[in-house]
């Protein structure tokens, strides 16, 4: 008999060999049906797994993210199966789960191109395929045999891949006529996946280098119900509606220009104003708790990067050295802001009574993304961090993290992100010695990260062996309007850059002492954060935020005199007005300034030029009555002082 722990602690007695689905089959019928995957010791097998010693167990249900990531690894390798019956003669690159859905990298036969006319087929032949319920069975298998297996079927990437693995760490996947090499895990069979779409059809260099052959993306994703695809189609028609590169074009935000560069995004002024403001709302919150400004330059000596590790970890991926007229000078766009905060912190001898120091700059860094990999905001070349490092003791990183989480949830709190999930990321405890630094100091900044989130009350999810090799880390979550999760905020302690630069303080006992760094970002990057918040308020954003606050529609042109009267009254009372004088009728005026996202519409006539007033229109909820145009303006910064008084 062995002994199986459960989540909840309790723990029960099976006969070895027992396997997941004999486990939940113990517990409930329901259960045993909905179950798609078995967490072991940690790991995430097949539920035909044999268990054959005291282990920790975890049933994976759909709503688990384990157990969609075994449905969507299955249906990677059914649509790989459908297209190896459809085309005869496909090469299989890749083929994994991602965060919605799956993709598979395919290199088509001669003269085959796979479009979106050719995505009814594909999903056809899936389904009919999982109607079949064909299992999914793993074997282990040499790497001679493995060579032998792929290279008989022309499969030049498989034997690719394999030259890379260890012999006798090797296994394949194989349901109905396609077999693949794969780790796993997978369902049990192919029945339990019911619907499936193909989304999109997109080109890939061969294991991401731009110098290999180019593939074919496939991406599809699959639910274990109809009715659950449905709903995922219609959240992304709604994607569409919000997706940000679409609004930030109708709301003038920003821009991109081929000749300015690829990935590299230009702030038109209403994108600047909106950013600006973002910026000096973080500043003040920074200011409160202590914080310094510091500016640094956009490029560094390659040595300030070797003696950081960033080159060795982004050189050879990365925008290359600029070269100086004067011999071996060298120079590189900065990947980082942290190294140049390691030598402020080193310009002069510091003492325990000077920490903890905090340092925060909107810096702008440079990093090489392939062009298959941009996308709007989300993945640029060049992008500004609301990067701010932490100089502290050891007994201070406690303190130093509650302080980060307020301000982190001051920001969402402001920005309506009332979902949010935060993850502590921690060693692996059973393989220490990837990590820089002294058990004593781990040990000391993961309990203080943890007991810094229980009195904050932020039931944070543990993840260990998450952790970065040079410190422990929290990291924020943010659900959006559409429910799909965005990593925004994070913390981490670094044990790494202090050592690498020699930073030191003079202790109380007159000593030299390491201190801990803390990095610290709640926007990320100012792109990134921008992006995520178009898409999560469709544009229309806080009245305190928005760029454009009021639109000034004049009825005719006799009134633009009027309006341009009632602009400039509102700069003067801090409220960011536009007049729409184009020679419009006032029906168009209205609905393309609704398409602009601006919250208060103001239209004026005859009757409003001779009484002093405006009528008033709210986005969304139309008609609000006619006021005199010094109540608005009052109304107007009333809602934003109270909007902004709460953080």
């Amino acid at each position: 008999m062995i002994k199986i722990t459960f989540p909840d602690g309790s723990v029960r007695e099976y006969e070895a060999g027992v396997t997941g689905l004999q486990i939940a089959e113990s517990i409930s019928s329901r259960l045993a049906q909905d179950v798609l995957a078995c967490g072991v010791n940690g790991e995430i097998v097949e539920l035909n797994r044999p268990i054959n010693e005291d282990a920790s167990v975890v049933l994976y249900k759909w709503e688990d993210a384990e157990g969609k990531h075994a449905f969507w690894h299955t249906s990677a390798h059914l649509m790989a199966e459908a297209m190896q019956e459809l085309y005869p003669g496909m090469q299989f690159g890749i083929g994994p789960a991602i965060e919605n859905g799956f993709y598979y990298d395919v290199m088509p036969p001669a003269g085959t191109v796979i479009r979106e006319s050719d995505f009814a087929g594909i999903e056809k032949k899936m389904l009919e395929l999982a109607q079949r319920k064909e299992p999914v069975v793993r074997a282990e298998i040499s790497k001679a045999d493995a060579l032998k297996f792929f290279g008989e079927r022309g499969q030049t990437y498989k034997n690719e891949l394999i030259e890379d693995l260890e012999d006798g760490h090797i296994s394949t996947y194989t349901q109905g006529a396609f077999t693949d090499l794969c780790r796993g895990p997978h369902l049990m069979n192919t029945g339990v996946i019911k619907a499936v779409k193909v989304t999109a059809v997109s080109s890939a260099y061969w294991r991401g280098d731009e110098k290999r052959p180019q593939m074919t993306r496939v991406y599809a994703i699959s639910f274990p119900k109809k009715k659950m695809l449905d709903e995922y189609l219609t959240l992304l028609e709604e994607a569409k509606k919000r997706d940000h590169r679409k609004i930030g074009k109708e709301m003038e935000l920003f821009m991109f220009s081929e000749r300015v560069g690829k990935g590299l995004p230009m702030w038109l002024p209403k994108g600047t104003a909106l950013r600006l403001r973002l910026e000096d709302f973080l500043k003040k919150i920074q200011k409160r708790y202590g914080y310094q400004q510091v500016m640094t330059p956009h490029i560094g000596g390659k040595n300030l990067y070797v003696t950081s590790g960033h080159y060795a970890h982004y050189g050879k991926d990365s925008f290359q050295p600029i070269h100086t007229p004067e011999a071996d000078e060298e120079y590189m766009l900065k990947p980082m802001n942290c190294p140049h905060h390691c030598e402020i912190y080193a310009w002069k001898p510091r003492s325990y009574k000077d920490l903890p120091l905090r340092i925060a700059e909107f810096g702008t860094v440079y990093r090489y993304e392939q062009s298959g990999e941009l996308h709007g905001l989300t993945r640029v070349r060049s992008f500004t961090q609301d990067d701010a490092h932490i100089f502290c003791r050891p007994d201070q990183v406690k303190d130093e993290f509650i302080r980060v989480m307020e301000i982190i949830q001051i920001i969402f709190g402001a920005l309506n992100f009332d979902t949010f999930e935060a993850q502590i990321s921690l060693r692996d405890p059973n393989n220490r010695e990837k990590y820089i630094g002294s058990d004593e100091v781990w040990e000391e900044a993961e309990n203080a990260i943890i007991e810094a989130c229980k009195e904050k009350g932020l039931n944070a999810k543990v993840e260990y062996g998450e952790a970065a090799f040079y410190g422990p880390k929290l990291d924020f979550m943010v659900k959006d309007a559409l429910g799909r999760r965005w990593q925004l905020g994070t913390i981490q302690v670094d044990y790494n850059l202090p050592e690498r630069f020699k930073l030191e303080y003079t202790g109380e006992d007159n000593q030299k002492h390491r201190p801990v760094m803390i990095h610290r970002a709640p926007f990320g990057s100012m792109e990134r954060f921008c992006a995520v918040l178009i898409e999560h308020t469709a544009g229309h954003f806080p009245l305190w935020l928005t760029p454009d606050q009021v639109a000034i529609l004049p009825i005719s042109e006799k009134f633009n005199d009027y309006a341009q009267k009632l602009c400039a009254y509102f700069d003067e009372q801090d409220v960011r007005a536009i007049v729409d004088d184009r020679n419009e009728k006032i029906g168009r005026k209205i609905r393309d300034n609704e398409m602009k996202r601006i919250p208060y519409m103001l239209i004026v006539g005859e009757k409003e030029a001779a009484d002093g007033t405006v009528s008033v229109r709210k986005q969304g909820e139309g008609d609000q009555g006619s006021m005199k145009f010094e109540d608005f303006a009052k109304k107007i910064n009333e809602e934003v002082r109270n909007m902004t008084n709460k953080y």
